[in-house]
């Protein structure tokens, strides 16, 4: 999957403005801009489109990570030059705190059944004899099944957030017949004689 897709489907689940965005990369010490983002949220075939490189995702999954679970203790780990669905999908499993049971749920809900001993296999080092590479229609459902769960989540948080009051102004004109009432405040009028 490309890693734009990825950050627009992540932008739409947790329903993110443009300034939460940006925090989330402050989270893991990257300052970006909002033409930044605006850039990397379009189309690919749209004008000012920019591709979202390896390290930039891997930025914003660290920041995500630091703003759900809390920044960990002493030195941020460095972003990933070079990243796969394994990794991203890792990385996301740890920053909404997803047991394998949670996951097996997602990927139900989104239409894909697989067992216990095939995702544990996503997660394993690279190295590992059973370390399987994890295919774009599993993280594409994955992602599909975080975004059933949370962004009916965001939507119903929207709508109970009360809303603020605004008090209207009316100005009132007096009829035409009623005298304007004097607001002199009691002090006494100053009027000049001529002599």
């Amino acid at each position: 999957m490309l890693n734009n897709d990825i950050l627009r489907r992540l932008r739409y689940t947790l329903n993110l403005s443009d300034n939460e965005m940006i925090a989330i990369f402050a989270s893991a010490n990257r300052a970006v801009s909002r033409q930044q983002i605006s850039a990397w949220l379009k189309k690919e075939d749209a004008a000012g489109y920019e591709e979202c490189m390896d390290r930039t995702m891997a930025t914003f999954l660290n920041g995500l990570i630091n703003e759900k679970r809390g920044k960990r203790e002493g030195i941020q780990p460095n972003p990933e030059n070079k990243l796969n669905n394994n990794l991203i999908f890792k990385k996301l499993r740890i920053a909404f705190n997803l047991k394998d049971d949670d996951i097996l749920a997602l990927l139900e809900d989104a239409g894909l059944r697989i067992s216990k001993h095939e995702l544990s296999a996503f997660f394993r080092a690279p190295e590992h004899r059973q370390s399987r590479q994890c295919k774009d229609q599993v993280l594409r459902n994955f992602l599909q099944g975080l975004q059933n769960k949370y962004r009916v989540e965001s939507e119903a948080k929207e709508k109970t957030k009360p809303k603020p009051q605004v008090k209207k102004c009316i100005k009132t004109q007096p009829k035409q017949d009623e005298p304007r009432k004097n607001l002199s405040l009691g002090k006494p009028k100053f009027v000049w004689k001529e002599k």
